[in-house]
């Protein structure tokens, strides 16, 4: 791949969309933008237009829709408002690749539309597998659209992956740091607060997969959106803690051998591979030094203080509709911790509670899922409310 790829950036004031400009302009010969969308943030979104001078701009909060406009009028960038734009600036032709970074739930019907305008996708947005993993990968399939994970773990699965498609996958290791709370008991995270939690060891992110790693959700996700990526049984799939973050993840096949992909804990380069792929493009990122590492490590992850872990396999064995009330239950759980409204340790329990309590649909369409997802959020609700 030698020609300039068009990108579009879903959630481009975010971490991951802040970080993939990032390695765009490092790289103005192979990338430009496209489109930019934001949720609230629309200075930001603004100020990147200005830079980047992308065909089109999308905030998805359409009361700050005249101050976008008003900004960007004199200059030749279109402007529009809301979920729905959102949704069909992914179809535009002059699009090459679109980068799904926007957070949580409201990932996977843009997902879907720019599937089915035939785009491929760079997926930052783990939500979309695990509410809909079924849907999707079928529907990447029918339309001969590839989807490259963003996701440093799931990269570092494909990237082992490459060469070896042909070899079937004995399983394959998901490394998570452990973050913050790594070794803690009960006793100490029933007292955690949100400034705490926010505090990641190795990785820059927002605050809900921080709070998700915290909490060991986001690895659960993970597990979750590894089934779809990569066509496993929830018994080809395994989690280990390394609180280093140098091994990204590994994958052992049908002979015993393992391959791992290492590396500093910088989520540009992922976001790199995903847009240049097959190739690999330089980057002047700092290099690991194996003399400053002297000891990696490995541990079992503690799944009976850290239930979401387990929570999430459960959701993964049952199927259906199961891992879009996860999904939906911990977004909620998470919004309501960060508002001091839910414990660290009650998240967990509100999810099984929610996960108890919605009726179960072994394959569900799209507008089931949708249903699923409202109704969840109403019921999580209401559960923190009357605890």
């Amino acid at each position: 791949m030698s020609e300039k790829r068009s990108v579009a950036i879903l959630g481009s004031t975010g971490s991951i969309g802040t970080q993939t400009l990032d390695v765009i302009q490092r790289h103005p010969d192979r990338f430009q933008v496209e489109v930019l969308t934001a949720q609230n943030n629309a200075d930001l979104l603004i100020s990147q237009a200005l830079q980047y001078n992308p065909n089109a701009v999308v905030i998805g909060n359409e009361s700050l829709y005249e101050q976008v406009k008003s900004a960007l009028a004199p200059h030749d960038i279109k402007v529009y408002a809301g979920q729905a734009a959102i949704a069909q600036v992914v179809e535009m032709d002059t699009i090459d690749v679109v980068l799904t970074a926007l957070v949580g739930y409201a990932g996977l019907i843009p997902t879907m539309r720019a599937i089915e305008a035939g785009k491929p996708i760079a997926l930052a947005n783990k939500e979309t597998l695990v509410v809909a993993g079924e849907l999707v990968t079928a529907l990447a399939r029918s339309k001969g659209v590839n989807i490259y994970p963003v996701d440093s773990e799931h990269s570092a699965i494909f990237q082992c992956l490459v060469g070896e498609f042909h070899n079937p996958i004995e399983k394959i290791i998901l490394t998570a740091s452990g973050g913050p709370f790594r070794g803690k008991d009960t006793e100490f995270l029933r007292h955690v607060t949100k400034e705490q939690a926010l505090k990641h060891p190795n990785w820059d992110m927002g605050a809900k997969i921080t709070i998700d790693s915290a909490s060991l959700m986001n690895k659960g996700l993970e597990v979750i959106e590894a089934k779809w990526l990569f066509n496993l049984t929830p018994a080809q799939i395994e989690v280990v803690v390394h609180p280093q973050s140098i091994i990204h993840s590994l994958v052992q096949f049908e002979d015993g051998s393992i391959k791992a992909q290492l590396g500093l804990p910088d989520m540009r380069i992922p976001i790199q591979f995903a847009l240049s792929y097959p190739d690999r493009l330089f980057s002047d990122l700092p290099r690991f030094d194996f003399g400053r590492y002297p000891s990696l490590t490995f541990e079992e992850p503690d799944m009976d203080t850290f239930r979401n872990l387990k929570l999430a396999f459960s959701a993964l064995e049952k199927g259906g509709n199961v891992p879009c009330v996860l999904n939906a239950a911990n977004e909620i759980v998470v919004a309501a911790f960060l508002k001091d409204k839910v414990g660290f340790l009650e998240m967990s329990s509100v999810i099984e509670q929610s996960m108890d309590k919605i009726g179960f649909i072994a394959s569900p369409s799209l507008e089931d899922l949708i249903q699923t997802d409202q109704e969840t959020r109403l019921i999580t609700e209401e559960i923190i409310r009357n605890k």
